[in-house]
């Protein structure tokens, strides 16, 4: 028996209901399945961008490790052997034209409000303006007036105007007047300065190449001051010149030990995320800081005998000093922690490209502090105040005009006197021996410090004409003989370079006249060396 209609119905409808339902539910499943796999996607997209965020900050924390470690490895090199490339590259001397000023006076130029200048009205025109006389002026006479009237106040009008022109026209030609004259004068005065100061220069090279104390002193400072390193530091100085002896000296600030960096190795620890310092050897930054020191002192040596367009210098001493604080009673210090004394012709056979700055300076004969990091001082060879201008010799007549005494007009037995004297009141047991023909004395002195103390010779020579070579061997002699661990060599003149080339790597220790006075002076002993034409 087959189905009524209704049943079909009923089926069929229950069979829709039903596929409906199973499609609804499969599309349910579908899109959470879809959003299974968005949201994986997103987790597994964060955790990537994660992980490169992460990675990228572990680089960038391991790049500035190698950073560090470039910066602090370049810079020690640079302090270790990149001191006298540098110099070599550059050049020392001073062009005395580019001292003087540039001429900047600005060329005459009048303003623009001086620049147009007004036209001159023209008659022709106003009436041209009017207009020829109309055809019916000719037949009413009303109409000819009115035109007459017209050019009559055209005339006028171009009378008023041309007035008003040779006005602004002579105010203006007055204007000028002034400004060009006013411009002449701050022209004149301009030159004047800059002539002036043109002149200051050509004097001052004049004086230069005369070999004037204190130009040369100037010159030699703008040469140092010129100097450019690629590290920068308190970097001052003093510098002193006797032209007697051609000798000139340089006090220099160098810089402090810790411009060298300590730390050798930077290196980053991802577990911790930790950039740790690897310390340098401590022989590797006493070398470094040596090495630094006697570059420095190697370099401005270089400079000054460089730039030497004067043929001032024969001989140069350098004296390279550190301002630090002492931490055994807190206050600065200045101690010397390297001295070289060298002739410019020995100096001239260096080949400073191709040396060991600490070799070079120890084949000097320089004295080095043997421990700077702990601000150990040395002896200067020659102290800056020995050379100080404040005690040269006077050679002016003023100078002749005060009370203190004239060191050339004691003869042999008062100088031999003044010598002995000098030396015990400076702490030394002195004992006069012999009086010489050439006006010097010889002295033995004996000073009783343990360990530093012992016998001393000393030989002063009252010169007018510079010591040469042979008083210094001959005092050499004596030392030897007498078994001295020390001799003084004092003069009333001065020392040439072989005699300073000759003492310096022996105990002898060369008192010039401005010297003498200046040990004098130090004891209370004002005087004079005034020497004779």
């Amino acid at each position: 028996m087959g189905r009524s209609g209704l049943e079909r119905f009923i089926v069929a409808a229950v069979r829709a209901s039903a596929k409906a339902a199973r499609d609804s539910k499969r599309e349910e499943e579908r899109r959470f399945a879809a959003n299974q796999r968005y949201f994986k996607s997103l987790e597994k997209l964060q955790r990537l961008q994660e992980k490169e965020a992460k990675q990228k900050y572990i680089d960038k924390r391991a790049y500035k490790a190698i950073e560090l470690t470039k910066d602090s490895n370049d810079l020690f090199t640079y302090l270790l052997c990149g001191i006298l490339p540098e110099t070599l590259k550059q050049n020392h001397s001073i062009n005395f034209e580019t001292l003087k000023p540039k001429y900047e006076f600005p060329h005459f130029k009048l303003p623009k409000n001086l620049e147009s200048v007004p036209q001159k009205p023209k008659e022709d025109k106003y009436i041209l303006d009017v207009g020829k006389q109309p055809f019916w002026g000719k037949l009413f006479p009303s109409i000819k007036e009115k035109w007459l009237i017209k050019v009559e106040n055209a005339k006028k009008t171009f009378q008023q105007d041309l007035k008003d022109w040779q006005y602004e026209t002579e105010n203006n030609e007055a204007n000028i007047i002034k400004y060009t004259k006013d411009y002449e004068e701050r022209k004149v005065q301009y030159e004047i300065e800059y002539s002036k100061q043109c002149i200051d220069v050509d004097e001052a090279k004049a004086l230069y190449f005369a070999l004037n104390p204190n130009e040369v002193v100037s010159y030699v400072s703008m040469v140092l001051e010129h100097s450019e390193y690629f590290i920068e530091w308190e970097r001052n100085f003093r510098i002193a010149y006797s032209p007697d002896s051609k000798e000139i000296l340089v006090e220099f600030q160098l810089p402090n030990f810790d411009i060298i960096p300590m730390i050798g190795e930077y290196k980053y620890v991802k577990s911790n995320d930790f950039i740790i310092e690897k310390q340098r050897k401590s022989t590797e930054i006493d070398i470094c800081y040596k090495a630094l020191i006697s570059s420095i002192s190697l370099r401005t040596i270089y400079e000054v005998i460089k730039s030497d367009q004067a043929n001032a210098v024969t001989s140069i001493c350098f004296n390279g000093y550190i301002i630090a604080r002492d931490l055994s009673n807190g206050n600065n210090v200045k101690p010397t922690i390297i001295s070289v004394s060298t002739s410019k012709s020995k100096f001239e056979t260096i080949c400073l490209d191709k040396i060991d700055p600490i070799s070079c300076i120890r084949g000097l004969s320089a004295i080095v502090s043997s421990n700077p990091r702990e601000l150990i001082a040395v002896k200067p060879i020659r102290e800056f105040a020995m050379v100080d201008k404040r005690f040269v010799i006077e050679e002016d007549v003023v100078s002749t005009l005060d009370s203190r005494p004239n060191l050339m007009d004691l003869n042999p037995f008062e100088f031999e006197n003044l010598v002995s004297n000098l030396f015990s009141r400076m702490g030394l047991d002195t004992k006069q021996t012999r009086s010489s023909k050439d006006g010097g004395v010889d002295a033995i002195a004996f000073d009783s410090r343990p360990i530093l103390g012992g016998k001393i010779v000393i030989q002063a020579k009252r010169y007018k004409n510079t010591v040469g070579v042979s008083a210094a061997r001959d005092l050499y002699g004596t030392m030897i003989n007498e078994g001295a661990s020390k001799g003084i060599l004092v003069t009333t003149s001065s020392y040439g370079p072989d005699t300073f080339e000759f003492s310096k790597d022996k105990p002898i220790e060369l008192i010039d006249g401005g010297g003498l006075l200046y040990l004098l002076n130090q004891v209370g002993v004002k005087a004079k060396i005034v020497l004779p034409e």
